[in-house]
């Protein structure tokens, strides 16, 4: 075998292409880029392209045992030959593979971008703060005991003090290496702190337990009172008698909260005892307790800082006189707690809100028994219940104890828009003021009647008459919010309000199936919160008014009617506001096991049994037309201007193909229009990426946003996204997500803004129009119902009403498309009933595009299959694009023959490129001729392989002319 051992090295050279494929996925997988399927799907894939090599190595190896004794010249001939034929071959495979299967992942981690400039990052920085200063919620203040302005020393309990909570994990994780933290934001402020604390709980532990996509450590780190010496707290009492208490709880993508601690599969390490079997995780732990009695019981004055993006069970604290202030941080980003420490001090008067129901017991909500984990008993599906209806969060409080005071009071601690100020506010309200158009306008004006300047939240719900056993109603709902500028201390501003007659429109999904406007008496209510009035006045409608074909509401393109109602609702009770809720313990008990129904199943597919149907009445449209056109020629034409037809007709199906099927993180170039490259990154709390080392500024989590009450904070902060989008090179953000905080559990809801869907739909279409603003277009997410991690990708059946889909769970996706411009969006990985969200129809066609008017285009959630994903089934119902970067597990299309997927690519296609040729990547227009820079390198290895390759060759045969010469010699 020695003959051939110069044969081992194209051998080796094969072996280490394969080697390395499987390497780069796999460090891919670990990153959380890929999931292991994809992995192996992609070295399956990549594998079929060394099948041509490794047959022509065996060939040439039989070859040279067939032929070793044929004369030298042969011999000379077949073997150097063989060397140049390998070569060649190798260089063909890879470059096939580079090119090939491989080109998006490489298109992504060796993309050419920037980093974000400092100045921009000092000024976001700055905005990130002043949303933490405005989103921070004051929640109790006895006696007016806060801001501590006499107050110079400060003990900080609590080991979250040393690790707090700056936002979520997942897709909305960002990098807080070199945050301000708790402690460096209070000494900012001018605090001295306890260092032997400090050092005590670092001491304790460094590192938060992991709290990720495939890994959840549910701990709650906090040492045991007995941990703490006599003499660290005589110290302590020494240095201060003032005492701030830390507590903590983190959420993140891929998981829930966990309901009970005792669960199975729920793994805490934390102290023994901490929790009892039913116990959850938004709850204080034993240890926790014990901490706070121990602070409780030393200093006198006692402050505690909750800082979690789920809403806890705080009732604790009005067990103990001495805490006397306590505030609430969601989740503040790289500096928001600077905001902390100038808050305490006074320097900043907190004018946060809160955007969901704090409860006494979390236990007794309604959603309590329908969020989690339930399973079909003769099927693989799984389901969830909106059981609840419309009377989400405060809706269901407000209305459920109308006539209730002492019960309402038992219930809820702090109502959806509490929030307490150092100064005081008085609010009048002026005459309502009708327009033809139905506009109601009304002014408020807000005095500053304390002593220190502040600022105020004008917050206005609606009461609309209700007709017992009639369309369901809830007795409060926000209707609109302004937030005044900072008025000093005996001045005043006036504010005016508006909003349309129709926003009081309930969705009647029983009998008119549209909008209706019932006649009777609106109340207009100006608010402290949800629950506190301060002034109202009543709108008298003399008939009642229905949004029908013939009236539609004034923001729809077409009437608004049923849609969702046959596949959505299923065989599921809900609760009804009929008798005082008469039905409350029955509709909201822990669904019994049960088997899918006959309805049920009706029209439900996934991967395994869905079949591609075809329209023999399709005409197959042109492609690959030579018209002389490139995409920049559409930059800012109407979506349905002739000439995208013209353009359209140029596309490849190839490159219709790869636009569809390689989403991920990018939409990938198309030759045949002039269609650049471009990039779209995560996330929600600020761009970041698993490919490359580009990231922005860490925000606040959406929800200490959304705290804010403020509107223009929401679109500066779009507007930041967009400056750090433009000066790295990206032009697609992974964002807002604007799912619903229908449960304190929901593992996400820090990516998310509200319990109500006004609120989050004012915040997201503000910061959608401001990332527009700077040329990058914002993918509204999750589309939509996805408001649980648990099963969200395990075939996930969502079962809900029509009325509530449309008035809590689509209305912020509806007001980032009508107000905000919205241009993409991301489905869900969930089913609405039995629809996979990104391949209904209904959703994404019917209510996205035909009664909203969207004009773009629609992504879906990672492409990991999971069973029942399909690009050719997303195509034909709206959804234009995989988020795959390998092409594998179900994201390219079978079918690109026949007319009815030819359409369907060139309707995505078309989506896609509007969506793109308006964005900021042809703001400077450059031919997309040129090659990506890993091309480039790529084309002068291919040039110095070539002419290294040529190089062989004419050595051999130099070496045979000499051999030849010395033979005849």
């Amino acid at each position: 075998m020695k003959k051939y051992r110069k044969l081992l090295i194209p051998l080796v050279i094969v072996l280490a292409i394969a080697g390395f494929a499987a390497f780069y996925l796999n460090k891919l997988s670990q990153d959380g880029v890929l999931n292991m399927a994809d992995v192996y799907a992609t070295i399956q894939k990549v594998s079929v392209y060394l099948i041509p090599a490794a047959v022509l190595l065996v060939l040439i190896i039989i070859a040279l045992i067939v032929f070793r004794n044929k004369d030298w010249k042969f011999k000379f001939w077949l073997k150097g030959e063989s060397l140049v034929i390998m070569l060649i071959a190798i260089m063909l495979t890879v470059n096939t593979i580079i090119f090939g299967p491989m080109s998006n992942l490489f298109n992504l981690n060796y993309a050419s971008l920037n980093d974000v400039s400092a100045a921009t990052l000092e000024k976001n920085g700055e905005l990130t703060k002043e949303i933490a200063n405005e989103g921070t919620v004051l929640l109790k203040n006895t006696d007016n005991y806060l801001p501590l302005e006499d107050t110079e020393n400060l003990n900080v309990f609590g080991w979250a003090s040393t690790n707090p909570v700056y936002g979520g994990t997942g897709s909305g994780n960002v990098d807080t290496s070199n945050a301000t933290t708790i402690l460096s934001g209070l000494e900012e402020a001018g605090f001295s702190l306890n260092d032997q604390l400090s050092d005590f709980y670092s001491d304790y532990r460094t590192d938060r337990p992991e709290v990720g996509m495939w890994a959840q450590d549910w701990t709650l780190v906090e040492p045991k009172s007995s941990d703490y010496s006599d003499k660290l707290i005589d110290d302590a009492k020494e240095f201060s008698n003032t005492a701030l208490i830390v507590i903590s709880r983190v959420g993140g993508e891929g998981a829930d909260l966990p309901t009970n601690m005792k669960g199975e599969g729920i793994t805490y390490e934390g102290n023994d005892g901490d929790f009892e079997d039913g116990d959850h995780y938004l709850q204080l732990s034993k240890t926790e307790r014990d901490m706070v009695d121990l602070v409780t019981d030393n200093f006198e004055d006692v402050i505690v800082l909750v800082n979690s993006s789920n809403a806890m069970e705080l009732g604790w604290l009005n067990d103990y006189d001495n805490i006397k202030g306590a505030l609430w941080m969601a989740g503040p980003g790289a500096t928001g707690f600077s905001a902390l420490g100038d808050i305490l001090k006074g320097e900043v008067n907190p004018s946060g809100k809160t955007v969901d129901t704090f409860v006494y017991d979390l236990q007794q909500t309604p959603t309590w028994n329908n969020f989690g984990d339930f399973s079909y008993d003769d099927s693989k599906y799984k389901f969830i219940d909106y059981v609840e209806n419309i009377y989400v969060g405060y809706k269901f409080y407000e209305t459920y104890y109308q006539d209730n005071e002492e019960g309402y009071s038992q219930a809820v601690q702090y109502p959806l828009g509490y929030g307490l100020s150092y100064t005081t506010f008085e609010q009048t309200m002026g005459d309502l003021r009708t327009e033809s158009d139905g506009t109601i306008t009304f002014d408020v004006t807000v005095r500053n009647t304390g002593d220190v300047a502040g600022k105020d939240v004008v917050q206005v719900y609606f009461t609309p008459p209700y007709q017992d056993g009639g369309i369901e109603k809830a007795a409060t709902n926000v209707l609109t919010f302004e937030k005044t500028d900072e008025i000093a201390p005996g001045e005043s501003q006036t504010l005016t309000v508006s909003f349309n007659q129709e926003d009081m429109a309930s969705f009647d999904n029983q009998d008119a199936q549209a909008y209706v406007l019932e006649e009777g008496e609106y109340t207009i209510a100006l608010k402290e919160n949800a629950h506190e009035s301060l002034d109202s006045k009543v709108f008298t409608l003399g008939q009642t008014i229905t949004y029908d074909a013939d009236n539609k509401r004034s923001t729809d393109e077409v009437v608004a009617t049923n849609q969702f109602t046959d596949f959505a609702t299923g065989e599921v009770d809900y609760l009804s506001r009929a008798d005082n809720f008469a039905n409350y313990e029955e509709t909201t008990a822990r669904p019994e096991s049960r088997q899918l129904t006959d309805l049920e199943k009706d029209g439900l597919t996934n991967a395994d049994d869905y079949e591609i149907v075809n329209d023999d009445e399709d005409e197959m449209p042109k492609t690959g037309e030579k018209n002389g056109m490139e995409l920049n020629d559409l930059v800012g034409l109407d979506f349905d201007d002739a000439q995208w037809e013209t353009l359209l007709d140029q596309m490849t199906v190839k490159d219709m193909s790869n636009l569809i099927t390689y989403g991920g993180y990018q939409t990938v170039a198309a030759k045949s229009v002039g269609k650049l490259q471009t990039y779209d990154f995560d996330g929600p709390a600020g761009i970041s990426s698993f490919f490359v080392q580009a990231k922005g500024t860490a925000f606040p989590t959406a929800t200490m946003i959304a705290a804010t009450w403020n509107k223009e904070l929401a679109k500066d902060r779009g507007e930041a996204v967009g400056e750090e989008a433009a000066e790295i090179g990206i032009s697609g953000w992974y964002g807002p997500a604007m799912n619903i905080h229908r449960s304190a559990f929901s593992g996400r809801n820090f990516e998310y803004y509200s319990e109500d869907g006004v609120i989050s739909g004012v915040m997201a279409a503000n910061e959608i129009a401001g990332a527009k603003s700077k040329g990058v277009y914002s993918y509204m997410k999750h589309f939509a119902l996805n408001d649980q991690e648990t099963n969200r990708t395990d075939l996930l059946l969502t079962w809900s009403t029509e009325q509530a889909i449309r008035e809590v769970y689509l209305k912020p996706f509806e007001m980032a498309v009508k107000d905000g411009g919205a241009n993409a969006a991301m489905s869900a990985f969930n089913y609405i009933g039995n629809q996979w969200a990104g391949g209904s129809s209904t959703l994404l066609n019917t209510v996205l595009r035909d009664e909203w008017g969207f004009d773009g285009f629609v992504l879906t959630d990672y492409f990991g299959g999971y069973g029942y994903m399909d690009a050719d089934k997303a195509i034909r119902n709206g959804n234009d694009m995989m988020l795959s970067t390998t092409g594998e597990t179900g994201a390219g299309l079978d079918d690109t023959e026949s007319a009815t997927a030819v359409q369907a690519m060139r309707t995505a296609a078309h989506n896609i490129l509007y969506t793109v040729v308006n964005s900021r990547e042809y703001e400077n227009y450059e031919s997309a001729s040129q090659w990506m820079p890993w091309q480039q390198t790529a084309i002068k290895v291919n040039i110095a392989v070539g002419v290294g390759i040529v190089a062989i060759q004419a050595l051999i045969i130099y070496l045979y002319r000499r051999k030849a010469r010395n033979t005849v010699k």
